[in-house]
């Protein structure tokens, strides 16, 4: 049987695509002046949720997770450049890793996770 062998692309809707693009190549590393962007091999989550869920806000259909080698230090210059970045003692989870949250300029919210 022939199946998926990883997410080729995230596509989405923008008020100002050139000026998100550049912040989310600013301030993650995603993305080039191309639009391809290299990523490390590692687990890939996909997980529908309930329609009422409250993992993130509901007036969103979707919310992406960026695995990150060194959390502390990417909350530092993400905060450093100005950037809310929401962390809470639950969501450190030994057995899985580290999370924090932020928002792109648009308010699409952004999971960030080093994991264990």
């Amino acid at each position: 049987m022939a199946l998926v062998t990883g997410i080729g692309g995230l596509f989405f809707r923008a008020r100002d695509p050139a000026a998100l693009q550049a912040w989310y190549r600013t301030h993650l590393g995603v993305g080039a002046d191309d639009m391809n962007w290299r990523q490390e091999a590692g687990s890939t989550v996909f997980a529908p949720f309930a329609a009422d869920t409250d993992y993130f806000p509901s007036d969103r259909q979707w919310m992406i997770n960026f695995r990150v080698s060194d959390l502390p230090e990417l909350i530092a210059q993400l905060q450093s450049a100005g950037i809310e970045v929401i962390t809470k003692p639950e969501w450190d989870m030994p057995e899985i890793g580290q999370f924090a949250r932020i928002h792109d300029p648009e308010g699409n919210p952004i999971e960030l996770w080093q994991p264990a």
